[in-house]
């Protein structure tokens, strides 16, 4: 089990010090296959620390566009997030019955019982193949999907290819308000992204492994296994959490490193998620106190360029 604590780390820190690590962490804790929380933390924090230092030497890509390319990532997740489950059942024919998320029919697929509308494809494969070209470092096959994106939430009234209800309903909300595929802002955004990464030489952007596929499948299972859908508490406080944990990360790869890149999708998703309460303050879902929400959004930011310009500052000092 000491092996999966090494995945924290960059392959050439393993490469250099895994054995090493390993040998450490069994005579400090014989028989144990497993050290003590305290220690798990210490690992798992300096492996986000040697990931990051890593990424902020590598000289094949400008900090900027690296920035960009994790906003872009960032965006396709977000949208992906409601209709997890969507994609669960279309990929397996499932008939989710009454558990459809937010719709008026049974899943709107042939194969589901009862009064149904046919569609075609679920709307959730758009963010999903976004996601999927840019872990590949391939803008170009994600742009046509952001655009898809765009068409699909700007004409969803009586469109049968990926229906209306999944767009028109309950969507994403997490600490602020709706997101659903009517907002143009967040495909928009998305897609701005993609085209400059794509006339940007896409051949220097970062290539991300198919494992980091495994916690979205692992998402959908849970979401369409347990029918768990994006207003159930359940699936708010994991996501709450989620997005914790993402901030904090960012946060000690900025303290470890003073680069800014970090900071470009953390201010994109807060703007996406502030303007979405400023235009729908009717649509919000009161999971947190308004002041709260509005704190969490915005306070990481000024937090962030501090960081990196206080880190900045200690190195040009030594």
């Amino acid at each position: 089990m000491n092996r999966l604590l090494l995945a924290a780390y960059p392959e050439p820190y393993r490469s250099r010090h895994g054995e090493e690590l390993l040998t450490c962490l069994a005579e400090a804790y014989p028989g144990r296959s497993w050290p003590p929380p305290r220690e798990v933390a210490a690992l798992v924090r300096a492996g986000v620390q040697a990931r990051a230092r890593a990424t902020a030497h590598d000289t094949a890509r400008p900090w900027w566009l690296d920035g960009i390319h994790l906003a872009a990532l960032a965006l396709a997740a977000l949208a992906l997030v409601p209709y997890l489950q969507d994609v669960w059942h279309w990929a397996l024919r499932i008939d989710p019955g009454q558990h459809a998320m937010a719709f008026h029919f049974s899943g709107w697929y042939p194969w589901a019982e009862g009064p149904t509308r046919i569609r075609l494809l679920p709307y959730g494969l758009l963010p999903l193949v976004c996601l999927i070209a840019l872990l590949r470092g391939r803008p170009w096959i994600a742009l046509p999907a952001a655009a898809a994106m765009i068409w699909a939430g700007a004409t969803s009234h009586g469109r049968t290819l990926f229906g209306d209800e999944g767009k028109a309903g309950l969507g994403y909300y997490g600490l602020g308000t709706p997101i659903t595929a009517r907002d143009l802002v967040l495909s928009g955004t998305l897609c701005a992204a993609c085209a400059v990464l794509t006339a940007c030489r896409p051949s220097r952007l970062r290539r991300r492994s198919y494992r980091w596929l495994v916690p979205v499948v692992l998402a959908m299972y849970v979401a369409g296994g347990l029918h768990i859908i994006s207003v159930s508490p359940t699936f708010q406080r994991g996501l709450f959490a989620l997005e914790v944990t993402a901030l904090i990360a960012a946060w000690a790869a900025t303290a470890s490193t003073g680069d800014y890149r970090w900071l470009i999708p953390v201010a994109t998703v807060a703007f996406i998620r502030t303007q979405a309460i400023v235009l729908q303050p009717q649509g919000f879902m009161q999971s947190l106190p308004d002041l709260v929400v509005l704190v969490l959004l915005i306070a990481p930011l000024p937090v962030l360029a501090i960081t990196a310009q206080r880190r900045q500052g200690q190195a040009l000092a030594q």
